[in-house]
C-alpha cells in the first residue's frame, strides 16, 4: 500500500521504500536502540576503571601508556556531538596542569640531593617568609617529580573528559537510579551549558555576518556578549520547560523521609572513618574496609528508600548487552592489574626518583594499558 501511494503521486517506489524505519538492533519488545550506540554507563565504568588504575601507580611510563590508551579510544569511538567535540578542551587543560605544576616547582622548589639542572638567580623575601626562597637551583629529581605529578593529574582529567565525550549525558540521565534523578538532572544541565554557549556564539556570529557585521576585537566581543547570553538563556528555559512537562524533579510524595537523611549521615561518617582507617597504619587492618563496607550498605539502603519517592517511565530504555559488559570489564581489569602490580612490585610501579634512575615498565602495567585500549575496537561503531 505504501509503494502504491508513493507511485500514485509521482514519487518513485525506491524513494518510498527508502523512508522506512531506522535499522535497529536489540530485542523486539520495544527495548531497541540504533546500531552503533553504546550504553552511556558502560563508558563511565571504563573511564572510572582507568582513573582508579592511574591512582595506583606513579610510574610515568604506565601513566603515559594509560593516557595514550584513553586518547586513542576517544579518537576511534567519539561521534559528531557537542560534548564529543569538547574533548580537545580537556587535553588543553591537561597540558596547562602539567605546565603549572612544573612552573610552580621552578618558582618555589625544594632542595634535594639530586643533580642541579639549571641555576636560577634566587630572589630574597622578607624575614617573615625566610624559609621560602623563590627560584634558585632547579634539581633533576624535583623537576621530574613535578612533571610526573602533573602528568598523572592531567591523565585523570582526560579520563573524565573521555567519559563526557563518549557518553551521551541525556541518555546517561535516563539510566541513573531513581534516587539520583534530581542530582542527575542538575548535572546534565550543567554539562550541556558549555556546548550551548559555544553553539550560541556560532549562531550569533553567523547572524551578524548575514547582516554585514563582521567586526572583530574586544569591542565586537563585548557587543556579542548580550545576544549570546540571551540565546543561551532561551535554550535553558526551553530545556527546563521541556523537562518539567515530562515530570522531571517531581516526587510521588511531598516532603522527605527522615530515614534517608540519617542513612546518608551514617554513610558519610563511615566512609570518612574508613578512609582514615586505611591511611593510618596504627589502626587495625580490618577496621577501614569494614567501615567502608558499612557506609556503602547505608548509602545503597538510602538510595533504595529515596528512589520510591520518584516515579518515572522510560521510553525505549538502553539495554545492557554483552559488549557493554566487556567494555566495562576492560576498565575494571585495568584497575585490578595496576593494583596487583603495585602490591607485587611497588618499586617498579613507583616514579624512580629516590634514587634517581630510569623508570621500569612492569609487565602488568603493559597489560593494563592493553586492556584500556581494547574499547577502541570493541563493539559497534562510533558513539552517538
Amino acid at each position: 500500500m505504501t509503494t502504491h501511494a508513493a507511485t500514485s503521486v509521482g514519487v518513485p517506489a525506491e524513494v518510498g521504500r527508502a523512508r522506512g524505519p531506522r535499522r535497529t538492533r536489540g530485542r523486539s519488545d520495544g527495548r531497541r536502540q540504533p546500531v552503533g550506540t553504546v550504553h552511556p554507563l558502560a563508558w563511565w565504568a571504563w573511564a572510572l576503571g582507568v582513573a582508579v588504575a592511574l591512582t595506583r601507580t606513579t610510574n610515568p611510563l604506565v601513566v603515559a601508556g594509560l593516557l595514550g590508551a584513553v586518547v586513542l579510544v576517544v579518537l576511534a569511538r567519539r561521534g559528531d556531538t557537542p560534548w564529543a567535540r569538547a574533548f580537545g578542551a580537556y587535553l588543553v587543560l591537561g597540558v596547562v596542569v602539567v605546565l603549572v605544576r612544573v612552573g610552580f616547582y621552578v618558582l618555589v622548589g625544594l632542595d634535594d640531593a639530586s643533580p642541579v639542572v639549571v641555576h636560577l638567580p634566587a630572589v630574597a623575601l622578607p624575614e617573615w617568609v625566610a624559609s621560602v626562597e623563590l627560584l634558585g637551583p632547579v634539581h633533576a629529581a624535583g623537576l621530574l617529580g613535578a612533571a610526573y605529578g602533573g602528568l598523572r593529574l592531567a591523565a585523570l582529567i582526560v579520563c573524565f573528559g573521555a567519559a563526557n565525550a563518549l557518553a551521551n549525558p541525556k541518555r546517561a540521565l535516563r539510566s541513573l537510579p531513581a534516587s539520583l534523578h534530581h542530582l542527575g538532572t542538575a548535572v546534565v544541565i550543567a554539562v550541556t551549558v558549555t556546548p550551548q554557549l559555544v553553539g550560541a556564539v556560532r549562531r550569533v556570529r553567523r547572524a551578524q555576518r548575514l547582516r554585514g557585521l563582521d567586526a572583530r576585537g574586544p569591542r565586537a566581543a563585548v557587543a556579542r556578549l548580550v545576544p549570546v547570553l540571551q540565546d543561551a538563556l532561551d535554550h535553558a528555559l526551553v530545556l527546563a520547560a521541556s523537562m518539567d512537562s515530562r515530570g522531571y524533579a517531581r516526587s510521588a510524595r511531598p516532603g522527605g523521609d527522615p530515614w534517608v537523611g540519617a542513612a546518608l549521615v551514617v554513610a558519610l561518617l563511615a566512609g570518612l572513618l574508613g578512609t582514615y582507617g586505611l591511611l593510618d597504619a596504627t589502626t587495625p587492618g580490618w577496621l577501614g574496609p569494614a567501615l567502608l563496607g558499612l557506609g556503602a550498605l547505608a548509602a545503597v539502603a538510602a538510595s533504595l528508600v529515596a528512589g520510591r519517592r520518584v516515579h518515572r517511565t522510560r521510553y525505549r530504555p538502553d539495554p545492557w548487552r554483552r559488549h557493554e559488559t566487556a567494555l566495562a570489564a576492560c576498565g575494571v581489569l585495568a584497575a585490578v592489574c595496576t593494583a596487583a602490580a603495585a602490591a607485587l612490585d611497588p618499586v617498579g610501579m613507583s616514579d624512580a626518583l629516590s634514587p634517581l634512575r630510569w623508570p621500569e615498565l612492569p609487565p602488568l602495567g603493559v597489560v593494563a594499558t592493553l586492556l584500556a585500549v581494547v574499547p577502541a575496537v570493541l563493539g559497534p561503531g562510533r558513539a552517538r
